[in-house]
C-alpha cells in the first residue's frame, strides 16, 4: 500500500493553485472522494480548503485521526460542521474568501446551499476544470502505478486463457476474472465521474449480448443480470464460434488503467474478423499522429474518418442510433477523466504525460462485438504503452 509522498501533494496544489491565480478564484474547496484522494492522499470525509497562496487546510469529519496518518498535508484539522468554516480559516490565518471554486459538476445542491450558509459573502464558481486539467497531466509517480495496474489486468488475461469454456456463463467467467484481480490488489471499485456513471470491474460478455445497448455511456453496454443494473455479463452460456470481450479495468493503489483483448472458441465469422483487423488499423493511426499538441477532436476525427473510410459508419463505437461520439478517454484516479478523443473538442490538445484509453470498436447487432483496447501514456515523441497484453485475438 502507497502512501503519497508528501512532495506529490504539494506538487499537485501548486499547480492547482496558478490555475486557481488565472482563473480569479480566491480559493477552492474540494470535497469529492476523488479529487480528496488525488490532493490529500485519502478520502476521510470533510472539505480541502486550498487558498491561491499559501498552504491547503483539509478540514475533515470523519475521521480526522486517520486522515493525519494517510495524509501529507501539513495542517489536518477535526471539523464538525460547514459553519465552523470561518472560524477554521480564521485559526489558520486564512482570509475569508469573495471568489471560490467547488466542484459544481458533481456537488450535491444540499452541499451547495449549505456552504452558501456557511460562507454567506462568497460568490461560488466551478473549479472542475481547473482541477481536471491539473489531474491530467500524470507525474512519473502516478504513471509508475498505473503501470502496477497494467500487470494486475495482464494476469485476468492470462487467466482467461485458461478458464474459458463452451458452456460456462458470461457471469461465471467474469467471477474468475474478477477473482484473479482482487487477489492482485484490485481496490473493487472502479471511480467514474460522470453523474449516475456506473462500473463494476469491466465488461466481460459473449456472443450477441455484446452488442446489446445499455444505458452507460459506453460503445458496448451487455444485458446485465436484472434492471436494476443493466449492463455487463449475464447469465449467457458461451458458445463456439462467437466472440468474448474481455473489457476490464485494472485498479492499483488509487489509479486504474483499461485493456480490452478479444477472445473465442473455435474462430470467428470472417465479418468480425475483419472488423477486429480493422480496429486496430484504427488504433495504429491513432499511434502515428498523437503527438503533444494535436487537438482532442483531430485525433477523432482522423480515426472516425478512417472508421467509415473501412465502411463501419454504422457499427463504429456502437449501433446505428446507440452509438458514443468518442473513441478515447482520459483515466487515472477515475475512469473519465482529460483528456477526451472525441468529437468537437477542437481547442484542448495533448500535452506531455496526459493518459487515456483508447478504444476502437465495431458491433454488429445480433452477432456481438469486436475491438482493442489499451491505456498510454503521450510522450514528446508519440505514445507509450501502459497497458500490454498480447493484441492477437485469442482463438482456444
Amino acid at each position: 500500500m502507497r502512501i503519497t509522498p508528501a512532495t506529490e501533494l504539494q506538487s499537485r496544489w501548486q499547480k492547482l493553485q496558478v490555475q486557481m491565480a488565472a482563473a480569479g478564484q480566491e480559493a477552492v474547496l474540494l470535497l469529492q472522494n476523488a479529487d480528496l484522494f488525488y490532493f490529500t492522499g485519502t478520502v476521510q470525509q470533510g472539505i480541502l480548503y486550498i487558498p491561491v497562496s499559501g498552504t491547503p487546510l483539509y478540514m475533515v469529519r470523519k475521521d480526522a485521526a486517520r486522515a493525519r496518518m494517510e495524509c501529507g498535508l501539513e495542517h489536518v484539522v477535526p471539523l464538525k460542521s460547514p459553519r465552523d468554516i470561518p472560524a477554521l480559516l480564521s485559526t489558520a490565518g486564512l482570509p475569508l474568501p469573495e471568489i471560490a471554486g467547488l466542484e459544481l459538476d458533481v456537488l450535491p445542491v444540499a452541499l451547495y446551499q449549505r456552504l452558501q450558509v456557511a460562507l454567506p459573502g462568497c460568490r461560488f464558481v466551478d473549479a472542475t476544470p481547473l482541477v481536471r486539467r491539473v489531474r491530467a497531466i500524470k507525474s512519473d509517480y502516478e504513471i509508475n502505478i498505473m503501470k502496477d495496474a497494467a500487470l494486475q489486468v495482464d494476469r485476468v488475461c492470462q487467466r482467461a486463457r485458461e478458464v474459458i469454456r463452451v458452456g460456462m456463463t458470461d457471469l461465471e467467467l467474469a467471477a474468475e476474472l474478477e477473482s484473479v484481480a482482487r487477489r492482485q490488489g484490485h481496490q473493487g471499485i472502479t471511480r467514474m465521474r460522470g453523474f449516475n456513471s456506473e462500473l463494476f470491474y469491466g465488461h466481460i460478455f459473449s456472443g450477441a449480448d455484446s452488442a446489446v445497448p445499455a444505458y452507460i455511456d459506453t460503445p458496448l453496454g451487455g444485458v446485465g443480470l436484472n434492471p436494476s443494473f443493466g449492463q455487463g455479463c449475464s447469465y449467457k452460456k458461451i458458445r463456439a464460434n462467437e466472440p468474448i470481450t474481455i473489457d476490464f479495468c485494472g485498479a492499483f493503489d488509487g489509479y486504474l488503467v483499461d485493456q480490452t483483448r478479444m477472445f473465442c472458441v473455435g474462430g470467428l465469422p470472417e465479418p468480425l474478423l475483419k472488423a477486429y483487423a480493422d480496429m486496430r488499423l484504427i488504433q495504429n493511426r491513432l499511434k502515428t499522429i498523437a503527438r503533444p499538441g494535436i487537438s482532442w477532436g483531430a485525433l477523432y476525427d482522423e480515426c472516425y474518418g478512417l472508421a467509415c473510410e473501412l465502411g463501419y459508419r454504422d457499427q463504429f463505437m456502437g449501433n446505428a442510433g446507440a452509438q458514443v461520439s468518442f473513441i478515447g478517454h482520459g483515466i487515472g484516479v477515475e475512469i473519465d477523466e482529460y483528456p477526451f478523443i472525441a468529437r468537437g473538442f477542437n481547442d484542448q490538445v495533448l500535452e506531455k504525460k496526459m493518459t487515456f484509453a483508447f478504444e476502437p470498436k465495431a458491433v454488429f447487432a445480433g452477432l456481438g462485438a469486436v475491438g482493442i483496447e489499451n491505456t498510454f501514456w503521450v510522450e514528446d515523441d508519440g505514445l507509450k504503452h501502459l497497458t500490454f497484453s498480447d493484441e492477437e485475438l485469442v482463438v482456444l
